[in-house]
């Protein structure tokens, strides 16, 4: 049992935005597109360059054809801590949280079947399965501070607009459709007044006072993690040549809570104005996917190792649910009335959609230096400008599609790892660089 420690740190600026909060966005997609390095001990202290030696349980994900490289059975797991450290500054007001977790972040076996027949050139196969904890999902977030000009009743404003009173006053929250829904909360909780009060107004107010500082509290906890079991096959040619394939199968489970507060002091007035409010929102995503992997790893001599590997989109199918809670306090100068809570208790089911990540190519170099040491380099091509949401003809998914395929770009990645033996022990290190997926490298660099 091995236990890694890993520390991340984390500096963004977070500006005052509510978005659609159901609909796929670009960040959804590189969610599942993106891999971290996981995996057993000796392969992360490497960053992973593994993609020409093989010999490692994890080295499977980057290259099948490393089962081939085991010499024995071999079963293994690895458990990790990680720890993330997030700093955020809104309006110059800097906050700090911290989120640990611990988890089972590999676990899986090889078995190799060396040839009785010592004639044939085919010297062994071997299969594998393993779990990969691809991307730990877990996570938490919260900026505070004070904005001077912009509330939240923009966003229930927004969604209000153009919707017939008589739908907010005459449906249930669960009749409705998303934006819809968003505009009878703000509308229930009394953030928001038709300006007529006919039947037909499709107008909406404010009733949240301007002029005043709006003091924002935002808190954001993600937890749940993407996952890959891989089926490998893998054969040795003269152990000079080593070939491999994967089967895996992907899924994922994510749940994001998130929590607004807002608080304003504008001077109180003899009308009932909203003084304080504060927006729950859970979003659950779960789904299963496919893949599959081809690789080779060539020994030109007994020093030197070549490897190719190909990885194939990841094709997957999601579900979303969205759960919803609004409570706005409403105050005059005679005081403040009890909270109006909307709470709908209904859980929103949505279609399942498809997303379609970015394959991957991978070339590898490792020289060994007898049993002294080693070094190893991987460089990998992707291009995230092929990933899609399905189906393509629907009329959201079409535009999203379009902005990934002008905003991203084919990305590359170096994976360097070193490792020198000093009788029982082993120095290892690695270095990783992996360019920015967005084009402008503004948003992610």
């Amino acid at each position: 049992m091995l236990i890694i420690m890993k520390k991340y740190i984390f500096l963004i600026l977070i500006a005052f935005s509510v978005s659609q909060l159901r609909a796929q966005e670009i960040r959804d997609a590189l969610r599942y597109a993106q891999d971290n390095i996981n995996g057993t001990a000796r392969f992360r202290a490497m960053s992973g360059a593994f993609g020409a030696l093989g010999g490692d349980l994890s080295a499977i994900n980057v290259n099948p054809a490393g089962a081939a490289v085991f010499s024995n059975n071999q079963v293994g797991f690895t458990l990790s801590n990680n720890t993330i450290n997030n700093n955020s500054d809104y309006f110059g007001e800097k906050t700090k949280q911290t989120n640990n977790s611990f988890d089972l972040n590999q676990a899986g076996g090889v078995f190799v079947f060396k040839n009785q027949y010592s004639s044939s050139n085919w010297k062994k196969f071997s299969v594998a399965i393993n779990f990969e904890n691809t991307s730990n999902l877990n996570n938490s977030i919260f900026s505070a501070g004070t904005n001077p000009t912009h509330s939240i009743d923009s966003y229930f404003l927004s969604y209000a607009n153009g919707i017939p009173l008589s739908v907010l006053e005459n449906s249930n929250y669960d009749e409705l459709g998303h934006g819809a829904q968003q505009a009878f909360l703000g509308y229930q909780a009394y953030i928001i007044n038709p300006a007529s009060t006919n039947s037909t107004n499709t107008v909406y107010n404010s009733n949240v006072p301007s002029g005043g500082n709006y003091y924002h509290e935002n808190t954001v906890t993600t937890k749940g993690y993407n996952g890959k079991l891989s089926f490998n096959a893998a054969t040795s040619y003269k152990d000079k040549l080593y070939i491999g394939v994967n089967l895996n199968s992907h899924f994922t489970d994510f749940r994001q809570l998130s929590r607004f507060y807002e608080d304003n002091n504008a001077p109180l007035t003899s009308n009932y104005t909203i003084s304080r409010l504060q927006f729950n929102n859970e979003l659950y995503t779960y789904g299963t996917g496919f893949s599959f992997q081809l690789g080779a790893i060539a020994k030109v001599t007994n020093e030197l190792r070549l490897g190719l590997a190909y990885e194939s989109p990841t094709w997957y199918r999601l579900n979303d649910e969205l759960t919803q809670k609004l409570i706005g306090v409403s105050a005059n100068t005679s005081g403040e009335l009890a909270p109006d809570v909307v709470n709908p208790n209904v859980t929103n089911y949505y279609d399942p959609y498809k997303l379609q990540t970015p394959s991957k190519w991978t070339g590898s170099m490792a020289y060994i230096f007898g049993k002294k040491g080693l070094i190893s380099i991987d460089y990998a091509l992707k291009d995230y400008s092929n990933t899609k949401f399905k189906p393509e003809n629907d009329t959201y998914f079409r535009g999203i599609n379009s902005k990934m395929n002008s905003l991203l770009n084919t990305t590359s990645e170096l994976h360097i790892g070193a490792e020198y033996k000093i009788e029982a022990w082993s120095l290892r290190g690695g270095y990783r660089s992996e360019q920015s997926p967005y084009k402008n490298q503004t948003t992610m660099s």
